[in-house]
């Protein structure tokens, strides 16, 4: 992770009528793909007779190249599943899953109907989804004396920091996760600590 960026942090059930047609849209916290299947297996559980439970899901950040997906669910190609996924992309928050249980009413709407549809059901919804901003952190391995275990964990605090992991030998090994926008600053500071002798370094490709 690389950059700081918004995620979702609530959930939203919101419902449109489109010429008779019922068009529920429920938005989720989504932070992988095995969890949006999850999601769109529990709303097919609850919906049944519904026509159709189309989605789109965002497991990273919003303009993230990777990690989306979506499906029409037997609406007409790109008509469902694709508007859905560019209302999520512009809607600016990441990690998010949006599926869009549709009733028919009887009269259809058409490809361009369907896509304002599905899009503008994911977009009014999107206005009561809340958001945090999820740091970007940075794995760090460190190795000090036990004698400076509490000024370590100390300068972690401060720095809003997070210990991984840590082992007990000759030396304590410490896995950390700390804020990128952060990282010099604890550096600085290890350094004053323990007179240049502590120094964070990469996390092996093992670990």
């Amino acid at each position: 992770m690389t950059k700081s960026y918004a995620v979702a942090i609530n959930t939203v059930e919101d419902e449109m009528i489109v010429n008779r047609s019922r068009f529920i849209c429920y938005l989720r916290p989504c932070d992988s793909i095995a969890a949006a299947k999850v999601i769109v297996k529990e709303l097919q559980g609850l919906h049944p007779q519904a026509s159709h439970h189309c989605y789109a899901f965002l497991t990273k950040a919003s303009d993230d190249s990777q990690g989306y997906g979506f499906s029409d669910d037997g609406e007409p190609s790109g008509t469902a599943g694709k508007p859905m996924l560019a209302v999520l992309q512009g809607g600016g928050i990441g990690q998010v899953c949006a599926v869009v249980v549709r009733y028919f009413g009887g009269t259809k709407l058409g490809t361009g109907g369907l896509q304002r549809a599905y899009g503008g059901s994911v977009r009014q919804a999107l206005t009561f989804l809340q958001s945090k901003i999820k740091i970007a952190m940075v794995h760090k391995t460190l190795a000090c004396q036990y004698s400076q275990v509490d000024g370590v964990l100390h300068l972690l605090k401060q720095v809003e920091g997070n210990v991984l992991a840590q082992d007990y030998q000759q030396q304590v090994i410490f896995s950390l996760a700390i804020p990128e926008a952060n990282l010099s600053r604890m550096q600085e500071q290890l350094q004053t600590l323990s007179s240049g002798q502590l120094q964070l370094t990469a996390l092996s490709s093992t670990s």
